[in-house]
C-alpha cells in the first residue's frame, strides 16, 4: 500500500492521473508525508481533493492525529481540504485539533485565523477551543495570557459557565500555577457558585505540587460552606499524600477513609499499592493489592500496572512479569502503559532481548494497542546509554515509516544527545540532520542542543555542513536564527 502510495506521489509530480485514495488514515498520512511540497497535493488531479474520497470529521481527525509531530504538515492537509475541497466543511473537533497543533507551535496568527474560520462557519468557538489555547499558553509560561483568555471568551461568541471556569483553574493547576489558579478561584467563586469539581481541582492542585496542608485548607474551607467531598476528592488527598513521600500520613487518611465507610474504590486501592511500593515497601503494597481482592474490589489493568512499576523499580523485574503474566490468564488486555513499564523494567534490567521480545508482544496480545513514543523514547535512551547508536537510529527510522508515531520532541532531543557519545565525525553529520529535521516538522531544539550540534561540527571538520546549517535557516526565517546566537 505504502509503496503504490509513494508511486502515486510521483505520477501526480508528472501530472498523471490519480486514483483516490481507500478512506484509510495510514495511506493518506504517508502520501502527505512522503509528499516533498504542499503544491504537489493541491493539484487538480490530487486524491485529496477528489469529490469521490469520502471524508469524514473521523477519518480527518485520525489524520490529524498521526500527524501530529509534524504540525507543518497536519496544517498543510487541514488547510487544504478547508480551501480547496468543494463540498467538505470541517467539523469543530477537527478545528480543535487543528488549533491545538498551531498553537505548540506558536503560530498565533494561525491561531486566530482558525478561531474566525470557526464563527465565519457558526461552527464555534466552543470552550473547549478556548481550553486548549489557554492550555498552550499556560504550559509555555504565560499564565496572564490563560486567564485573560478566559476572561474574553465573551468577546468571541463563547460565554464563561461553571465548567469553563473549572476547566481554567484546572489548565493552571496542572501547569503548576496553582497560586494563580487559587487567586483566580477566590475572586469568582462566586459569581460562578463553585461546586464540589471546583474544589476538587484546587485541591488536586496544591497537592500536585505537594503541599498537602494547602490542599487539607481547601477541604476543610469546602465542608464549612456546605459542599460535601466526594470520593475524588478523598482519592486526589491520598494520592497528594503518596506524592509528597507522606507515606505514614497516606496509610492513616487510607484508614480513617475506610473507617468512615468513603466508599473506597479501585482508584483508592491503586494509588495505595503505587504509594506504599514507591516509598519501598512492596511488602505491603502486596499486601495492600491481596486484601482489595479479598473485599470483592476488582483490580483494574491500572492497578495490576502500578505493582509491575513497582516490582520492576523495587524488587525484582521478573516478579513483575509474573504479575503481567497472570494478569494475561485472568482475561485482562494489557494497555500500552503495561508494555511500557515491564519493558523499562527489562532494558534497566540489562535484558534487552526480551524487552524487544515484549514490545513485538503488543499488537498481537495487547487488544490492538501499537507501541506509543514512550515506548520507543525509552528504548531509545536505553540503547544509546549502552553505545548502541545503530539499534537506537534504527528504531527511530521505524517512528517515520507509516505515520503511526512519528518522532517527537523528546526523541529528537534524546538522539542529539546520543550522537555525542562516540565522537564520531560521522555521528556529528546526523546530529546536523536530526536538527534540520525536527526543525522542518516545526520544533524548537534547545539552545544548548543547537549550540553543541553546531560546534560538534566544527570540531570534527564538518565545518561546511555547519555553516549550511546556518545559511538553511536564515534563508527559512527560522526562529533558530532570532533566537540563537553562535
Amino acid at each position: 500500500m505504502n509503496r503504490l502510495f509513494t508511486k502515486s506521489l510521483c505520477t501526480s509530480a508528472a501530472g498523471a492521473n490519480l486514483k483516490p485514495p481507500p478512506p484509510d488514515p495510514a495511506a493518506i498520512s504517508n502520501l502527505i508525508l512522503s509528499s516533498p511540497t504542499t503544491a504537489t497535493l493541491d493539484s487538480p488531479q490530487s486524491p485529496l481533493l477528489s469529490p469521490t474520497t469520502p471524508w469524514t470529521p473521523h477519518l480527518v481527525n485520525s489524520i490529524l492525529k498521526r500527524l501530529w509531530n509534524h504540525g507543518p504538515k497536519a496544517l498543510a492537509f487541514f488547510h487544504l481540504l478547508d480551501t480547496r475541497h468543494r463540498n467538505y466543511i470541517h467539523s469543530p473537533s477537527s478545528f480543535d485539533l487543528a488549533i491545538d497543533i498551531a498553537a505548540r507551535l506558536h503560530l498565533h496568527t494561525t491561531v486566530w485565523s482558525l478561531i474566525r474560520r470557526m464563527r465565519s462557519l457558526r461552527i464555534g468557538p466552543s470552550p473547549k477551543t478556548f481550553a486548549i489555547v489557554a492550555e498552550r499558553f499556560a504550559s509555555a509560561g504565560k499564565p496572564d495570557k490563560a486567564v485573560n483568555l478566559f476572561l474574553n471568551m465573551h468577546e468571541h461568541g463563547c460565554f464563561q459557565d461553571l465548567a469553563s471556569f473549572n476547566t481554567i483553574l484546572d489548565v493552571l493547576c496542572k501547569s503548576k500555577r496553582v497560586e494563580k489558579a487559587h487567586e483566580l478561584f477566590r475572586d469568582l467563586r462566586g459569581r460562578f457558585s463553585a461546586d464540589v469539581v471546583t474544589y476538587n481541582v484546587i485541591v488536586n492542585g496544591w497537592c500536585l505540587i505537594k503541599r498537602t496542608p494547602k490542599g487539607l485548607e481547601v477541604l476543610k474551607e469546602m465542608v464549612e460552606r456546605g459542599i460535601s467531598p466526594n470520593l475524588t476528592t478523598y482519592n486526589t488527598m491520598l494520592k497528594g499524600f503518596f506524592r509528597a513521600g507522606q507515606v505514614r500520613q497516606g496509610w492513616e487518611f487510607f484508614l480513617e477513609m475506610k473507617k468512615r465507610n468513603c466508599g473506597v474504590d479501585v482508584v483508592t486501592y491503586t494509588t495505595v499499592v503505587h504509594g506504599l511500593g514507591v516509598a519501598g515497601e512492596v511488602k505491603r503494597a502486596k499486601n495492600v493489592f491481596d486484601e482489595m481482592i479479598r473485599e470483592g474490589v476488582l483490580p483494574s489493568v491500572a492497578t495490576h500496572n502500578a505493582l509491575i512499576q513497582v516490582l520492576c523499580k523495587k524488587d525484582s523485574v521478573e516478579n513483575a512479569v509474573l504479575v503481567f503474566e497472570e494478569m494475561l490468564r485472568k482475561g485482562y488486555e494489557p494497555n500500552v502503559t503495561s508494555y511500557n513499564v515491564l519493558i523499562r523494567g527489562l532494558f534497566h534490567a540489562g535484558e534487552f532481548s526480551r524487552g524487544e521480545e515484549m514490545m513485538g508482544r503488543m499488537g498481537e496480545e495487547g487488544g490492538g494497542c501499537e507501541p506509543s513514543f514512550q515506548t520507543y523514547n525509552m528504548m531509545i535512551r536505553y540503547y544509546l546509554e549502552c553505545g548502541e547508536v545503530e539499534k537506537a537510529l534504527g528504531l527511530f527510522e521505524r517512528m517515520g515509516s507509516g505515520g503511526c508515531c512519528l518522532p517527537n520532541l523528546d526523541t529528537y532531543n534524546i538522539l542529539i544527545s546520543g550522537m555525542f557519545v562516540r565522537k564520531r565525525s560521522e555521528d556529528m553529520v546526523v546530529a546536523g540532520k536530526l536538527l534540520l529535521e525536527m526543525v522542518e516538522r516545526g520544533f524548537v531544539p534547545r539552545k544548548f542542543n543547537f549550540n553543541r550540534v553546531l560546534n560538534g561540527l566544527l570540531l570534527t571538520g564538518n565545518q561546511a555542513f555547519a555553516k549550511e546549517i546556518l545559511r538553511s535557516q536564515s534563508k527559512s526565517g527560522s526562529r533558530l536564527t532570532r533566537k540563537f546566537r553562535l
